[in-house]
């Protein structure tokens, strides 16, 4: 693979993520523009079901799900340990190379259950603690049509603000996902393949790898543990943490760096946490 086969892969992936992100943004403006007197109420009524669902939905194998999970927490749509369920349960791109690295049906079933599990657990408690500090979250849509300019407070509909709100998103997904896709053609991973055999420390440098915001990180680490060169546990922690570009998203359209930087550190100890845990279940 060469640059241009990198520019080529990032611009596919991108327009996929644009399809996706675009339905996301239409539905975002049909609930402000169309429902907006009923959309508190359909929150709240969804919100005690939010971690075990987001959970569901994340075990998809792709990475716009957690795309759109950043958005709708954004607005306010869905609750913190909701969004962390999805990104702890999403399994991007690890699926099919597993089911194509040849690994038992059994285990595959074992490994995307476990994440599961982990993104209902750790979202329920997330929930418990945060609800008890803070008040309900209030649905606030406009906010992220202000934030982005996209000028949907006229008579536009939705196609045309959605198609902004999209548009940029991608765009800047796109300048930071070349950037990184260039820098794993030149440094790959197995360099640090001693540090990676290490009990407990093979976890958090996994962890680290997969906070990563791209697609490409669950590629390497799945890799990895199908050439033996990662443990299962390690292989847990990083695809835990790995929600694809849904943390980049997170951090463009969530003005609150505070709760970003929060919601990075509660991902990181739960995708370790899990790791580690793992090896009493494996």
């Amino acid at each position: 693979m060469d640059l241009l086969d990198i520019l080529a892969d990032t611009l596919i992936d991108n327009l996929k993520l644009f399809v996706f992100l675009l339905i996301t943004y239409l539905f975002l403006e049909y609930m402000e523009q169309k429902m907006s007197e009923r959309t508190a109420a359909w929150v709240k009524k969804a919100g005690a079901g939010g971690p075990f669902i987001g959970s569901l939905c994340g075990t998809l194998p792709q990475c716009g799900f957690a795309a759109a999970a950043s958005n709708f927490y954004a607005a306010r749509l869905i609750s913190i340990g909701t969004l962390i369920a999805i990104y702890l349960s999403t399994s991007d791109e690890m699926l099919p190379i597993l089911i194509s690295g040849g690994i038992s049906y059994v285990l595959l079933a074992q490994i995307i259950g476990y994440k599961f599990v982990c993104g209902v657990i750790f979202g329920y408690v997330i929930d418990y603690f945060w609800r008890k500090k803070h008040a309900q979250p209030v649905v606030n849509i406009e906010q992220l049509c202000e934030d982005e300019h996209c000028h949907c407070d006229g008579d536009e509909g939705i196609w045309r603000p959605a198609f902004v709100h999209a548009f940029h998103i991608t765009m800047f997904i796109f300048a930071v996902t070349l950037a990184l896709n260039v820098l794993f053609f030149y440094i790959h991973p197995k360099a640090l393949t001693h540090w990676l055999q290490i009990p407990v420390l093979s976890e958090i440098i996994s962890g680290i790898f997969g906070l990563l915001p791209n697609c490409s990180a669950s590629v390497i680490l799945t890799q990895l543990y199908l050439e033996n060169i990662l443990t299962l546990s390690a292989l847990f922690s990083g695809s835990l943490v790995n929600g694809g570009v849904g943390l980049l998203v997170l951090f463009r359209v969530n003005r609150n760096m505070k709760e970003n930087l929060l919601i990075l550190a509660l991902l990181y100890i739960c995708g370790i946490s899990g790791g580690l845990l793992s090896r009493l279940v494996f």
